[in-house]
């Protein structure tokens, strides 16, 4: 069984408070709205403290070109993604010339030859890594790609799989745009990245650092993505000259409460459990109402959700990197028993830090990502 043996994250150096954005924005749409002060409620709604981005703040009051935006993500991606890349190795006790395959999940910019192959050669990765770059997934790139590294960690028992989630949200800013969507997005996305190194059980593992114990390191026993039909419009990007124009619905909390709960429990029962199992829930937290919409429609409690709201306070919606963000908050939790108020649900007792009882401790990752797709993973310590 596929194990996530460690998770480390990175963020960029400037660091934004809400409270200024807030301001800053005021300032750059007041021609544009008539009731912008009724819509600036936005950015306390949002339950962000700050966020990091890899640009100062005067960089987004003037227009840039697509191409200008994009080279700024090809350099800042390199420094930025090894920077996590380096950290996850350093928890597992491993060198970057142990990684056998490398996944790179990006969707906030484009660059041929990949980030990951930059970043491989800037770390002396091995001249045989297998490499997988995804593109396109966005927020649920996170969650997709645990599946994805799992799955091909499965067929190379031993031999360490690294996943890479790295977005620089700030960079797809449209200065022209003054629409109320660009507005919101001002409200909600960061930058940041993320890194994980999956592996299976096996006598070919590069060192002891792959091979953990086993109640720090949660298995990857399945995973899923369900797929609606006609939802093209619900996510993603609409892609212009001067860059890349978010898409986001405001109905996708609406669109929780309907579609989230048949498609988990489908899921659940395939591995002949219900939702008492699960003890976390690791969420991508896409924005304040998304998480509460998942606590309505699993009748989960603020508790169990408190991570993703703490990893949405701190850094903002990251898109495809920020659920590695709540993954990597939760092992942090698990090794040191330092679960708070029984926030991973844990019932009869917090086993945080324990080896655990015969059937472990279960924790749901999720995320709703471009398609319109959810996508699924099943841990247990």
């Amino acid at each position: 069984m596929p194990r996530i043996v460690s998770v480390a994250s990175a963020v960029p150096d400037h660091v934004f408070y809400q409270e200024d954005i807030r301001h800053a924005v005021q300032q750059m749409f007041s021609a544009s709205f008539r009731d912008l002060e009724r819509l600036l409620p936005i950015f306390q709604n949002a339950q962000i403290d700050k966020r990091h981005f890899c640009v100062p703040m005067d960089w987004f009051q003037r227009n840039h070109s697509f191409a200008e935006k994009n080279r700024l993500y090809i350099e800042n991606a390199v420094d930025l993604g090894a920077r996590a890349v380096t950290r996850c190795l350093d928890k597992a006790g491993l060198a970057p010339e142990d990684v056998d395959c490398f996944l790179f999940v990006s969707s906030t910019g484009i660059a041929t030859p990949a980030i990951d192959v930059r970043i491989a050669n800037g770390l002396a990765m091995k001249p045989s890594l297998r490499r997988l770059p995804l593109w396109g997934l966005g927020c649920a790139g996170g969650c997709a790609g645990v599946a994805r590294a799992a799955e091909m960690a499965s067929a190379r028992p031993g031999r360490p799989v690294l996943l890479l989630a790295l977005e620089l949200c700030g960079l797809t800013f449209l200065w022209g745009d003054r629409s109320k969507g660009n507005l919101i997005a001002t409200s909600l996305f960061g930058d940041g990245a993320a890194a994980a190194l999956i592996v299976e059980d096996g006598p070919t593992s590069a060192s002891e650092g792959a091979s953990p114990s086993p109640s720090l390191s949660p298995q990857i026993i399945a995973s899923r993505t369900t797929r609606w039909p006609d939802t093209l419009d619900i996510m993603g990007w609409d892609v212009q000259d001067e860059g890349l124009k978010v898409i986001f619905s405001r109905d996708i909390p609406s669109f929780v409460l309907r579609h989230i709960p048949p498609a988990v429990d489908e899921f659940l029962q395939e591995q002949r459990l219900d939702r008492s199992a699960i003890d976390r829930l690791i969420a991508h937290p896409g924005g304040a109402k998304v998480i509460s919409a998942y606590e309505e429609c699993l009748g989960l409690s603020p508790e169990q959700t408190r991570l993703s709201r703490q990893v949405l306070r701190e850094y903002g919606n990251m898109s495809s990197a920020t659920i590695l963000f709540v993954l990597e908050k939760a092992m942090e939790e698990k090794s040191t028993g330092s679960c708070h108020g029984g926030s991973c649900g844990n019932r009869g007792g917090c086993g945080c830090g324990d080896s655990g009882g015969s059937g472990g401790e279960y924790a749901l990752m999720t995320a709703l990502g471009p398609g319109f797709c959810s996508e699924l993973a099943l841990l247990r310590w």
